[in-house]
C-alpha cells in the first residue's frame, strides 16, 4: 500500500505548484521593441525573428493579481499543438516563445490554448503601435516618456497608470499594457507600473 500513499503524496504536492487556473484580476500585454531585443539577446542566439522587420512583437498576454502574478498553474487544457504556436509567429517572432509563453502564462488564463491564442491576437491588435517608430532610419538616444507619451497619443483610451515603459541596457525594450477580462484598459498594480526613468535610453531602428 506504500505506493498508493508515495502517488496520493506526489498529486498532492503537483496540486500545489501552481495557482488555480482562471483565478487573476487582469492582464498585462506585454509589447518588445524587436530591434531591442535582437541586441540584448536575439542577436546572439541568431534568432530567426531578427532577419524580420517586426516592430512591437507580442511577448506575452499574462494573467495578473493586483500585486504578483499567477504562474505554471495546473489546467486540464491540452497543449497547443506545434501548428497552432507557429500560427502566432507572424506577431510573436516565434512558435517557440507562443510555447512558452503558453507554459508559464496562458494555462493560468483558464481557456483552452486556442482561445487564449485568439484572445492575445485580440488584445495585441487592440492597441495601435505609433508609425512614427517604424520610420527611423539610424539609432537615437531619447527620454523613454517619449514611448509612453507617444502610445496614449496614438490610443486616446489610455491614462498613464495604464501603461509603462520597460528599460534593458539602457534601451527601449518594452511596453507593457493593462488590460481587464474584456480587454478594456485598467490601471496597472502598483508592482507593474515601473516606468523606465531613462533620459537618454538607446532606440534602434527596425532592419
Amino acid at each position: 500500500m506504500r505506493w498508493v500513499w508515495v502517488l496520493l503524496l506526489s498529486a498532492v504536492m503537483a496540486q500545489a505548484e501552481g495557482e488555480k487556473a482562471g483565478e487573476f484580476d487582469y492582464y498585462v500585454m506585454s509589447l518588445s521593441w524587436s530591434p531591442s531585443w535582437c541586441a540584448i539577446e536575439g542577436d546572439a542566439r541568431d534568432a530567426e525573428q531578427c532577419d524580420t522587420d517586426l516592430g512591437w512583437s507580442l511577448h506575452g498576454l499574462w494573467p495578473q493579481f493586483h500585486r504578483g502574478y499567477p504562474s505554471y498553474c495546473n489546467t486540464l487544457e491540452r497543449a497547443p499543438s506545434r501548428r497552432e504556436t507557429d500560427a502566432m509567429a507572424d506577431i510573436m517572432g516565434s512558435g517557440g516563445l507562443a510555447w512558452h509563453q503558453w507554459k508559464k502564462h496562458g494555462v493560468c488564463a483558464g481557456l483552452s490554448s486556442t482561445a487564449y491564442f485568439d484572445l492575445s491576437r485580440r488584445a495585441y491588435n487592440s492597441v495601435k503601435r505609433p508609425d512614427v517608430f517604424r520610420k527611423l532610419d539610424k539609432e537615437v538616444k531619447l527620454p523613454a516618456t517619449l514611448i509612453e507619451e507617444a502610445f496614449i497619443k496614438a490610443n486616446p483610451q489610455f491614462e498613464p497608470d495604464m501603461l509603462t515603459v520597460t528599460c534593458t541596457d539602457r534601451r527601449i525594450h518594452e511596453v507593457r499594457v493593462c488590460l481587464s477580462k474584456d480587454l478594456e484598459p485598467v490601471p496597472c498594480g502598483r508592482d507593474v507600473v515601473k516606468d523606465c526613468t531613462l533620459k537618454d535610453a538607446l532606440f534602434a531602428p527596425i532592419r
